[in-house]
């Protein structure tokens, strides 16, 4: 990605580095499209947390065009990082970071990316002005891992990646040494691994998205911006809430994994666990249909699967399944869904004769996807009550584009 001048302005790190790692390793997958999400294990929901707040907070104008006075930002793992100007050129292993920072007007900066396979971009379409081109954007994976080089190649500015993250899977490569490296000669880490709340490695304190979002908009000193793009949030989930039919009157469904167009096991994940890749199916007060039947969710040491056998026991209201995030709702009903209608056992599961199968959504969200994931699903367990849009486009655009 072209950079200018500006961009090349290095970021220091100060004060704590705590980015301490050990040995034990993570059962994930790191490789692949969508059809590889399965690897990545147990994760949940926005759930709130009962760690106290960080203290020292960055602060400053808002707009990172002009010259910025050293600010600091604290977040767990890595503790306080001080900043001597505003960065420029960014990367993330996480799509949900990266959708912050573009939530944040940083598309420009994006360098690179965990797995392009898993930063679905096809909303940005229905926001003018908003944008990302992929193809100048960086992937970290390689068939080895992640090669160190390629953060010191890049040479940005700050890496919005949680650190252990990176050191706690073996498939990477990565060590305490490599990212000490990175952190004194190119940029400092600034991170939180939030998707999923089952890593066993991850004894720090957990964010919310919207935590986690504030965050990075103290690293930009966007903090203006942030905060309308909260408030629009909020009022989006404000107006749904204010219409869900009593807790009693809510559809209950299964969440799982299954790659495959012609599937016969899955991977189950637990509605009622935290992590903000379920932040929509709670704030739309979806009920676990797996509550009750004693199956345990995909997690970093719980592989087990379930069948159609298992599934005909619970026969959830609606299936939702991962791993089809890059097809069309059109796509997945004439491949995934045509293939269960037409099975001997899966044709017999209510959610099967209903159509209340769908998409699963990514394990990776962030603010926009969130939005749209939102209103996808509110039609889905909702279609009386939400036929339409749940928001203005033209809205969240200007947001992002600093227009309003």
């Amino acid at each position: 990605m072209t950079r200018d001048s500006e961009s090349t302005r290095r970021t220091f790190l100060k004060g704590t580095a705590a980015t301490a790692v050990g040995t034990a390793a993570i059962a994930g997958c790191v490789g692949g499209n969508d059809d590889g999400e399965s690897g990545d294990g147990g994760d949940g929901s926005d759930g709130g947390d009962s760690t106290p707040t960080d203290s020292g907070s960055g602060s400053g104008s808002g707009d990172n065009g002009g010259e910025t006075a050293s600010y600091e930002v604290t977040m767990a793992p890595v503790g306080t990082v001080t900043f001597d100007s505003v960065p420029q050129s960014w990367e993330t292993y996480f799509p949900g970071y990266a959708e912050m920072g573009i939530a944040l007007g940083q598309a420009d900066g994006l360098t690179a990316i965990g797995n392009a396979g898993r930063f679905h971009t096809t909303h940005f379409e229905e926001l003018d002005g908003v944008s990302v081109n992929k193809d100048e954007v960086t992937t970290l994976i390689g068939k080895s891992g992640i090669d160190k080089e390629i953060y010191l190649e890049l040479d940005n500015d700050v890496h919005l990646t949680d650190p252990q993250w990176l050191t706690k899977n073996d498939a990477f490569g990565l060590d305490s040494s490599d990212l000490d490296q990175i952190t004194s000669t190119v940029g400092p880490f600034v991170g939180n691994a939030i998707f999923r709340r089952t890593d066993t490695w991850h004894d720090y304190r957990y964010y919310t998205m919207y935590e986690a979002f504030e965050k990075v908009a103290e690293v930009f000193q966007q903090q203006e911006r942030y905060q309308a793009f909260k408030s629009f949030h909020d009022d989006v989930i404000a107006d749904v809430q204010s219409k869900l039919p009593p807790a009693t009157e809510r559809p209950n469904a299964l969440l799982c994994w299954a790659g495959s167009n012609e599937p016969e096991e899955f991977s189950p994940y637990r509605i009622t666990d935290k992590g903000t890749n379920k932040k929509h199916l709670h704030d739309l007060g979806v009920e676990d249909a797996l509550a009750g039947s004693g199956v345990k969710g995909l997690s970093e040491s719980n592989r087990a699967k379930i069948d159609y056998e298992t599934m005909l026991q619970i026969d959830p209201q609606h299936i939702l399944i991962r791993g089809h995030e890059a097809k069309t709702a059109e796509e997945f009903e004439s491949t995934v869904l045509g293939f269960m209608k037409e099975h001997s056992a899966a044709s017999d599961l209510t959610a099967v004769e209903n159509g209340n199968v769908h998409r699963g959504g990514p394990i990776y969200q962030g603010p926009i996807y969130n939005l749209f994931l939102t209103e996808r699903a509110a039609g889905q367990f909702y279609p009386d009550t939400y036929s339409g849009g749940l928001f203005d486009r033209g809205d969240l655009a200007g947001i992002i584009t600093g227009e309003n």
